[in-house]
């Protein structure tokens, strides 16, 4: 694509514009070029965008940014458009690769959260499962180019981290919050002081190996990674920013090789995965209320979920629900229960 004086058009000031309008680079070499900020850049695919410093040996980080997943959780996607925008004019500081995705743009134009299947549970080759689905597709290219990205990635500690960035489709305890996936591996104290710096409340460990863009990247390619729950979902240009600021500003420190500022930041609360309600059917029925915010607590004994002879009961003096969802297909997690475990976890950080 190029302008009416034949200049190339780049996706970089407007990222979310670009991808949102299916624009493409005209020839190969209007997929790549160098900013007035000294910048490298490459776009690989609709809504895949790759960035290098200037200067300095880019091997010491590599950051794969990701959001969009969801297509109908857009004040992430506005963040990520407005940092390649940034970087790109020299506004922002760049030291290190990072990829930007924005994950499912057929459902972000259709403002969906996706079209035919969860495109955040087809990855680890599970988008062979649903040939048919027209986000099967997007879940093995995307699967092909974060390996590729870290493939270049370097070896040394703490080089390779994803931020996969979501919002929530209903209230929660905790407007902001981590999920990590499972490694085998405890938590990383680098993770965590990361996540403080965001001013993330809370976090939710893994017990099991998952579906995820961000367990993929952890379990196929070493990452060191996690899912943002950032607040409610909402259409685009609705979203007040100014709630984020704190996480953007997180990641900006972070893609320009800056410490954690934690001065005043507290540790985030931790929460372990101990259950999942799994809907068996359609005949599913879910005792909580429709509008039940994450991380609202149950006591021992009270029944959660019925489907047939399937029972979840609270085995816990207190286990608190996740993403209590009755509407996912047979077979999907309709929720999950964590209890607290901030004390001992703290103290065990890597």
């Amino acid at each position: 694509m190029t302008s009416s004086a034949d200049t190339p058009v780049t996706p970089l000031a407007d990222f979310l514009g670009y991808t949102l309008a299916g624009e493409r680079p005209a020839t190969p070499g209007e997929a790549r070029g160098e900013c007035a900020s000294g910048v490298r850049w490459q776009w690989h695919d609709e809504g895949v965008l790759e960035l290098e410093p200037a200067h300095g040996d880019a091997a010491t980080r590599s950051v794969l940014l990701s959001a969009g997943v969801h297509g109908d959780e857009t004040a992430p996607i506005e963040l990520l458009s407005q940092l390649v925008a940034d970087l790109a004019a020299g506004r922002a500081p760049l030291a290190c690769r990072v990829l930007v995705v924005l994950g499912n743009a057929g459902a972000m134009r259709a403002g969906e959260r996706y079209l035919d299947d969860d495109l955040n549970r087809l990855f680890g080759g599970r988008h062979a499962r649903v040939p048919q689905s027209r986000e099967a597709p997007r879940a093995v290219a995307l699967e092909a180019m974060v390996e590729r990205f870290f493939a270049r990635a370097g070896q040394a500690p703490l080089a390779r981290w994803h931020l996969d960035m979501h919002t929530a489709i209903r209230a929660s305890a905790f407007e902001q919050f981590a999920l990590l996936p499972h490694t085998g591996e405890r938590p990383s104290r680098a993770m965590l002081e990361w996540l403080a710096d965001a001013r993330i409340a809370a976090v939710l460990i893994h017990t099991e190996k998952g579906p995820t863009l961000s367990s993929f990247a952890a379990e196929t390619c070493g990452a060191l990674a996690c899912t943002l729950e950032l607040g409610k979902v909402r259409p685009f240009g609705q979203n007040d920013l100014a709630r984020f600021a704190s996480a953007d500003a997180a990641v900006r420190r972070l893609v320009a090789g800056e410490t954690p500022s934690l001065d005043t930041a507290p540790m985030p609360r931790v929460f372990t995965v101990i259950g999942q309600i799994t809907k068996q059917s359609d005949a599913l029925k879910l005792h909580v209320a429709a509008d039940v915010p994450n991380f609202t607590p149950f006591a021992r004994g009270e029944v959660l979920a019925e489907d047939g002879a399937y029972r979840y009961v609270v085995e816990h003096d207190e286990e608190r629900i996740v993403f209590p969802n009755p509407g996912v297909k047979p077979g999907l997690r309709a929720g999950l229960l964590v209890v607290d475990t901030t004390r001992e976890t703290l103290a065990a950080l890597a």
